[in-house]
């Protein structure tokens, strides 16, 4: 990380891409990348952790991604399943909070039941904040709020005048969380593919030419360093 120990971002969102390829081009099982990456997630969670990053926001399966084979999915839902009961263990002793984003309500009782216990387990922690991003896509995380503000105004509980952007805001899965200050995306892919579309308005871009489970905590200062080097302007001059 750089000299500027200041000025870190507050909140770092992350499109971990290429998991796929990166098995590929080894010749090894599609399973195989995931689980490279998922290791590779715990070992960035706790570094961010540990250099003071307060929110760290990851795409781990969208909304889109059930349009994969049957086998690939249910061993990438096992895998989570796993890596979820054994990482919000030590998240427990290292002071990080779990958090969900999406609809988990889909998900088969296993999963959800791992999903209730990490949040439940770790919701005191005061560290990093770590925001999964699991069965949600962006679009259906808007329709959701807007569905939840519309059944507020047609309860009489909300007047429409009075609908600002804090309103869908407190109606996102991630109320309370400040805006990603910097999104990385891996594998050279130069899009945000459905991910916070709200929330990333003002984020600065970073797009690394490096499958996920390639990436480490080098990168992340790398990312930081060239965050540092920018000039923030939030739409003025």
């Amino acid at each position: 990380m750089g000299e500027d120990t200041k000025n870190i971002p507050q909140h770092i969102a992350i499109i971990m891409d290429g998991n796929r390829r990166w098995a590929r081009e080894r010749n090894l099982n599609v399973s195989e990348g995931h689980k490279r990456g998922a290791e590779i997630l715990e070992k960035i969670a706790y570094y961010c952790n540990k250099i003071q990053i307060k929110y760290l926001t990851v795409y781990a399966f969208s909304t889109e991604n059930w349009k994969r084979s049957k086998e690939e999915v249910g061993a990438l839902m096992n895998l989570l399943r796993f890596y979820l009961d054994k990482f919000s263990k030590r998240a427990d002793t290292e002071n990080i909070k779990i958090k969900v984003l999406g609809d988990i309500e889909v998900l088969e009782e296993g999963l959800k039941k791992s999903i209730k216990k990490a949040i439940e387990k770790t919701k005191a922690n005061t560290g990093l904040t770590l925001n999964i991003a699991l069965n949600y896509g962006g679009r259906a995380e808007l329709t959701t709020a807007m569905k939840k503000i519309a059944t507020k105004v047609k309860q009489g509980l909300l007047n429409p005048d009075d609908i600002t952007e804090s309103t869908i805001e407190s109606n996102l899965y991630t109320a309370g969380n400040p805006d990603p200050d910097l999104l990385i995306r891996t594998s050279g892919e130069l899009r945000t593919s459905n991910f916070l579309p709200w929330q990333i308005v003002y984020s600065e871009f970073i797009f690394k030419d490096k499958f996920w489970p390639e990436f480490n905590e080098d990168d992340i200062n790398q990312a930081i360093n060239i965050y540092q080097k920018r000039n923030r302007k939030f739409g003025g001059k």
